[in-house]
């Protein structure tokens, strides 16, 4: 029998934030406003680093990629999160709710295994700085950038099938304010104890394996590094890795939080404040945090903005 006989719900209701209007229309304006920057913000990144000859480098080519993919998560939510928070109400239909699952779960892992692809940039380009351009050429740089496009969008396709391959025909209400993964398995009619083990299994070994090659490439960057002895050549390695490190602790922090540690039933507040950092401060944060003490962006910034004719006077 076919699961779409089964399935008699047709939408589902999302809690959201609050029941309060006061409150929000209050939380619309934040995320409009932190939506906005995070567009412009990301998108300035992908604009700098394809019209700027200087940037047009590994590193930098990866940065594009993750600001592309920061462009799709929080756009594949948010606009959505606004809509019922100006509409006062969280009705989603069936196949949006599925849609905006796969957008975020796609985006989400492509950016997880982005953050890999950054980290062994970086560990080619400080700890094998001889083969670096030859092994970090053009065509490696898209080949691995699609991978992880690709990745993400498997991995989403996996996720919903998952999900969405039960049957649902009694309550629609979802504690939350977007279609989380979990919440929408508690709603199904038939047993789901197998479909989330494989989740949590697979999701476990993703992140975990993920987590440990990233933490593996900058043990070996940090013992490369403590062979230096200028003081100039230790800030040249740690500037060009902090940033990566902390947006990878950023991620990695809040998506262990939401997935791998258990839930109790008395915690879905706390998941939802995890969540909303996850969805729209983390990718708010991202593009400030590579590129507020990055030189060689203010150094581009001020290239565009002499040839737009706004050099500065002496």
């Amino acid at each position: 029998m076919n699961v779409e006989n089964l399935t008699s719900v047709t939408e589902f209701i999302l809690v959201g934030l609050s029941s309060q209007r006061k409150t929000q229309l209050l939380l619309f304006v934040a995320i409009l406003l932190t939506y906005s920057i995070t567009i412009m913000g990301n998108l300035a990144v992908i604009l700098l680093v394809r019209f700027d000859t200087h940037l047009q480098t590994p590193m930098y080519y990866f940065l594009m990629h993750l600001s592309g993919l920061e462009i799709c998560y929080v756009t594949s939510t948010e606009p959505q999160m606004l809509a019922h928070l100006l509409a006062g109400n969280g009705v989603i239909s069936y196949t949006r709710c599925a849609t905006q699952l796969f957008g975020y779960l796609s985006f989400g892992v492509a950016e997880c295994f982005l953050l890999v692809v950054m980290a062994y940039d970086r560990y080619l380009a400080i700890c094998q700085p001889l083969l670096y351009p030859v092994v970090m050429d053009m065509w490696r740089q898209m080949h691995l950038a699609s991978s992880c496009w690709a990745t993400g969008f498997l991995g989403g396709a996996i996720y919903v099938g998952c999900t969405f391959h039960h049957s649902y025909c009694g309550p629609n209400h979802i504690n939350h304010f977007v279609c989380e993964m979990p919440l929408v398995l508690k709603l199904a009619c038939d047993d789901t104890h197998i479909t989330q083990t494989f989740i949590f299994v697979v999701a476990g070994i993703g992140i975990l394996t993920t987590i440990l090659v990233i933490l593996t490439f900058y043990v070996v960057i940090l013992l490369s590094v403590l062979q230096i002895r200028s003081a100039s050549g230790w800030r040249k390695a740690f500037s060009t890795c902090a940033s990566h490190l902390m947006v990878v602790t950023l991620f990695y922090g809040t998506v262990i939080f939401l997935y791998l540690i258990p839930r109790s039933t008395t915690s879905s507040d706390r998941d939802k404040n995890i969540a909303l950092f996850y969805v729209v401060v983390t990718p708010f944060l991202n593009p400030m945090i590579y590129t507020l003490r990055n030189k060689n962006v203010h150094e581009a910034v001020a290239r565009v903005l002499q040839r737009g004719g706004f050099e500065p006077k002496a």
